[in-house]
């Protein structure tokens, strides 16, 4: 039994059991990983996979019963490389953060700036995704860190570590109805918003769950005439007259955003949190925990530390 079989039945089930794709993510041959595969079944015994002829088209009962265990073997020899890189090669390496949009463009950049003068050493790796492609990407071992809103605390395998609150905003051209109302002292209201065209996230991103809820919840309709990933396209579309925006308020920036104006809706909205994971079991180098402690002041080492020995579903308080 060797790790290159161990890790051909891995990327067999990730990539739908298509050989011809396992054998490129593996840098090989297609016969090189059927032979892998079929080596490994010969040693324990067992048949992992079901075949129609030579595809393999599922996992067998005993290939279901044993592919956690590949996984827990190819995760600790990961961790044995990382801890070997933590005391050979102090203060090098690479980190990966995989982050959604907002994240990435409003709240990383200070950590990142500060990690980096910290750790010149270390190449900083920076990959964008939907909540749930951070999750697969921290699941399959493509990313150090991940952060998002939405989704990683769903995820038993992965370690969801709670990092800060944050509210939504409502945004409009200047002169906007809404913007009077607001300059005469009239509040803020569902029922008031939900009578103009809507701009804002695309469901599962940034809080969007929070979005509906509210409406849903007053039994109001309200008209989503475009909906994006990010704050920046949703302040394109708002500034040419599309719609009243609905974005993070983090992503409102007065000196960027001349031509906007921000309304306030925190009273209007369910509070967000964003969430910093690392998957559950995995070895994290000194820098990393620097960088999450960069991130989020109070996740210290010894809190994280704290979330990763904690069984599943048990929560970390701040």
């Amino acid at each position: 039994m060797n790790l290159q079989q161990l890790r051909s039945v891995r990327e067999a089930v990730r990539q739908g059991f298509n050989l011809t794709v396992v054998a490129d993510v593996l840098h090989t041959s297609q016969p090189g990983v059927s032979r892998q595969i079929r080596e490994l079944e010969e040693e324990i015994g067992i048949e992992l996979f079901v075949r129609a002829g030579k595809r393999l088209t599922g996992l067998t009962p005993p290939g279901e019963m044993v592919l956690p265990m590949i996984e827990r073997l190819l995760q600790e020899a990961h961790n044995i490389r990382c801890a070997g890189q933590e005391f050979a090669s102090q203060g090098q390496g690479t980190l990966t953060i995989a982050a959604t949009h907002s994240q990435a463009r409003y709240a990383l950049p200070g950590a990142v700036r500060d990690f980096s003068e910290r750790y010149p050493g270390v190449a900083l790796r920076l990959k964008q995704g939907s909540p749930q492609q951070v999750a697969e990407l921290l699941l399959c071992g493509e990313a150090d860190i991940g952060v998002a809103t939405e989704a990683l605390a769903s995820y038993p395998d992965l370690v969801a570590l709670p990092c800060y609150q944050w509210t939504h905003a409502v945004i409009v051209p200047p002169g906007h109805a809404l913007d009077r109302d607001a300059q005469q002292g009239l509040p803020l209201t569902l029922e008031r918003l939900a009578g103009f065209p809507i701009v804002t996230y695309e469901p599962g991103y940034t809080g969007r769950s929070h979005i509906d809820e509210a409406f849903k919840r007053r039994e109001l309709a309200f008209d989503v005439v475009l909906s994006a990933m990010d704050a920046d396209v949703i302040k394109t579309y708002v500034e040419l007259g599309m719609g009243v925006g609905i974005i993070a308020a983090i992503a409102c920036d007065e000196e960027r955003d001349q031509r906007l104006k921000v309304l306030d809706a925190r009273h209007l909205f369910a509070t967000n949190m964003t969430r910093l994971a690392v998957r559950r079991g995995s070895f994290l180098r000194g820098f990393v925990y620097d960088f999450i402690q960069a991130f989020a002041p109070p996740l210290t080492r010894v809190q994280v530390d704290k979330a990763m020995a904690a069984q599943e579903g048990d929560h970390l308080d701040l």
